[in-house]
């Protein structure tokens, strides 16, 4: 991924997707808002306990940097599903949902969702001009929230998982993110082979039932599954990196979100 800023904005972009009247993207950091601790400062959710006014103007300052505002984006009530909701720009503005998966092929249309550790997930079929975004924590890896997205896709657009370019950003890394009994569990069920994505703990936690969780691999390995060949993916971890990212795990609950944008040109 690439940082690039504008209008005091920093943003990332991945490297494999066009950049280009076509299509346009942005994951955002925490920073350039006007949040306080522990929203600091570009939070751009109203689910936390962040001042309404404050998350606004960080959303036309983030939302700004690519000519769009919060009226003109699609919004999602995020549930930890494998729900995926067709829309429009008949829904900007709203919040669709709940769901996990935005998908459009309507031209300049545009989808956000925010994030503190769950994986974005952006998909891009430059054939039949369309545009998935998703959201995928462990119950989201688990369920198949990739799957259902591309899926969703291919039985709404016709789209071939082999034509899609996909984009797995920022998200909580296996560095950081250790899980008991019920994930572990769960991910041995759900994966064919869950044992590489169950890493030891830490050599400091002498609870050797826990594992460290390669939440951005399982989401990769499912979009692989799926059939979709071209995967980008980021290296950044939201815990470890406390200077660019809103961590949920990391800062128990306390803090705010950062967003994407994945746009449809006109």
């Amino acid at each position: 991924m690439k940082q690039h800023t504008k209008n005091g904005i920093p943003y990332l972009k991945f490297e494999s997707f066009p950049d280009s009247k076509r299509v346009q993207h942005a994951v955002f950091t925490r920073q350039g808002g006007v949040s306080p601790p522990p929203y600091d400062s570009l939070n751009l959710s109203v689910s936390v306990n962040d001042d309404e006014s404050n998350v606004f103007a960080n959303r036309a300052s983030a939302y700004g940097t690519h000519g769009r505002n919060n009226d003109t984006l699609v919004h999602v009530h995020l549930k930890h599903s494998v729900m995926v909701a067709k829309v429009s720009r008949k829904n900007y503005g709203q919040y669709v949902g709940p769901a996990d998966g935005l998908i459009t092929r309507e031209r300049g249309c545009g989808l956000t969702m925010n994030y503190a550790d769950c994986s974005p997930i952006l998909l891009y079929d430059p054939k039949r001009r369309a545009i998935g975004l998703g959201h995928a924590g462990w119950k989201g890896a688990v369920l198949d929230l990739p799957r259902s997205l591309v899926l969703a896709m291919k039985s709404t657009f016709g789209s071939k998982p082999e034509s899609l370019l996909a984009a797995i950003g920022p998200s909580i890394g296996p560095c950081c993110y250790q899980v008991g009994e019920d994930v572990i569990g769960a991910v041995r069920f759900s994966f064919e082979d869950p044992e590489p994505l169950l890493l030891p703990g830490d050599e400091s936690n002498l609870d050797e039932t826990r594992r460290r969780f390669d939440l951005p691999e399982a989401n990769r390995q499912r979009l692989i599954e799926v059939g979709v060949r071209r995967i980008e993916t980021s290296d950044y971890c939201t815990s470890c990196q406390s200077d660019l990212f809103f961590s949920h795990r990391r800062d128990h609950g306390h803090t705010g979100r950062f967003g994407v944008l994945l746009l449809l040109g006109s």
